[in-house]
């Protein structure tokens, strides 16, 4: 099949949702029209109407983790990225999503892990909600971490490093202190650099 076929077929009409041609996508997007291409294929592969909900993107990212529950991961990060008032989000909300966290400045990316970690969306990181997702960090690892994790691990990693990045000592933790607590280490930014590769 030529390409040009082959990019019909991507984009046929039979779908109940049809997203934006590729080349569209590529100029709104920081991904080429090959890697949009690929992505559509997997996401219409386990999406085939176009839109996916939480339920089909836990066990979209739960195959991602078979040695540990990715689910409560899973609902963390599609609260930062699903269309509120849907509840539901399209390919084009998925690929800009994935576009500023993957390829972004590092200021997107740490818009997006402060996100992730503000669970109610206050614009406040409280300890509570730093520990219900470091928590479902290590359930995702599940039997992938080494050393294996124990259950008040995440509680102990929170405690190590709460009060350092709430400078205030407000009980929690802003943007801008989030920002400030990663610019002083360099392993933290470069962390931020990694997640083109991770994603």
């Amino acid at each position: 099949m030529d390409e040009e076929c082959e990019d019909a077929g991507l984009w046929a009409v039979g779908a109940r949702y049809r997203p934006e041609p590729p080349a569209t996508l590529a100029s709104t997007t920081r991904f080429s029209q090959h890697e949009i291409k690929l992505m559509y294929r997997g996401f219409k592969q386990e999406c085939p109407t176009g839109v996916v909900d939480e339920e089909a993107f836990k066990n979209i990212f739960c195959q991602f983790f078979p040695l540990g529950d990715a689910t409560q991961y899973a609902h963390y990060v599609f609260n930062t990225i699903k269309h509120k008032q849907r509840g539901k989000l399209n390919f084009e909300e998925f690929l800009d999503i994935l576009s500023r966290v993957a390829r972004g400045s590092r200021q997107e990316k740490l818009s997006w892990v402060f996100a992730l970690y503000d669970v109610d969306g206050d614009g406040r990181i409280s300890r509570s909600e730093m520990v219900a997702v470091v928590r479902a960090v290590y359930e995702l690892l599940g039997r992938a971490a080494v050393p294996p994790v124990q259950r008040a691990a995440a509680e102990t990693h929170v405690d190590r490093i709460f009060h350092l990045m709430d400078t205030n000592a407000d009980g929690v933790v802003t943007l801008d202190e989030l920002a400030r607590w990663c610019a002083r280490d360099p392993a933290l930014l470069r962390s931020l650099d990694t997640l083109d590769t991770v994603l």
